[in-house]
């Protein structure tokens, strides 16, 4: 019987574990997502919450290596694309259906990603000419 509930325990634990990375998962950036709406939108919104800590860091390091001009600039547009952004992304939510809750929860993280991967950049890029002409 002791060996029948330490089986029992462990077989637990693995599926617990496996459950658990699985659920840490949907965080991952560069993860497909399930095949149900709440899994797909849980998901989506996962790759959004790490984009946007992306976004975040990305945000301040072009801050701290902005020209003394363009600091405040770069607060304004970043103000205005989250406006834009959340705008748009309830554009689709708005639309009918299940279908809705995910395109506006793609939106969001194609958008957030695309915005941290151009702050990333620097701004420029083969996308975004005239780095070059500045360095």
């Amino acid at each position: 019987m002791t060996m029948l509930r330490i089986a029992a325990v462990a077989a637990a634990a693995l599926l617990g574990a496996a459950v658990s990375a699985s659920a840490g998962d949907q965080g991952d950036p560069g993860q497909d997502c399930g095949v149900s709406t709440p899994e797909m939108v849980d998901c989506l919104n996962g790759q959004t919450a790490q984009w946007d800590k992306r976004l975040n860091a990305a945000y301040k390091a072009a801050l701290d290596a902005a020209l003394p001009k363009q600091r405040e600039q770069l607060r304004v547009a970043q103000r205005l694309w989250i406006q834009y952004r959340d705008a748009n992304c309830t554009y689709y939510a708005m639309g009918e259906g299940s279908i809705a809750r995910i395109e506006a929860a793609a939106c969001m993280q194609r958008m957030t990603k695309a915005r941290a991967e151009e702050l990333s950049s620097g701004g420029a890029g083969p996308d975004n000419p005239g780095k070059e002409d500045r360095d």
